[in-house]
């Protein structure tokens, strides 16, 4: 296995990780926490305005949402972003570039056409879930 001590994981992963737990993307998440995963105020703030879609209220009630969003915001190491990074065929997507640089990450897990596209960049391995299941 490689190395890897710091990782960025995009909204989508960690949604569908949580949201989802007998899915492949839930024991991504689950391998992703042994390390240090990383967010900045631009990706928690995504993450919370997409957790609190009612088009989840199917799967799991809000207030158990709002504590996973909560429960998975104490577990990342906050950092402060200070690059501008436009390299993503979709801006918004570059927010998680911009976090991987300044936060010194090994890996950035997504599924994300747009980012996966970019792999690697500045040398930073850019993997699918099932990428990197496969890294045992």
């Amino acid at each position: 296995m490689p190395d890897w001590r710091r990782i960025v994981v995009d909204t989508n992963v960690v949604v569908s990780g949580l949201l989802f737990p007998r899915s492949d993307l839930n024991r991504a998440l689950l391998k992703a926490q042994a390390l240090e995963m990383l967010a900045s105020e631009a990706t928690k703030l995504e993450f919370v305005e997409v957790m609190s879609r009612s088009k989840f209220d199917r799967y799991v009630a809000p207030e158990i949402r709002r504590q996973l969003a909560a429960e998975y915001i104490r577990a990342c190491e906050t950092i402060p972003v200070h690059s501008t990074i436009r390299a993503c065929r979709h801006p918004k997507d570059d927010k998680f570039l911009e976090l991987a640089i300044d936060g010194r990450a090994d890996l950035i897990l997504t599924g994300d056409l747009d980012l996966l596209a970019l792999h690697p960049f500045r040398g930073i391995p850019i993997l699918t879930p099932t990428q990197y299941l496969a890294e045992d």
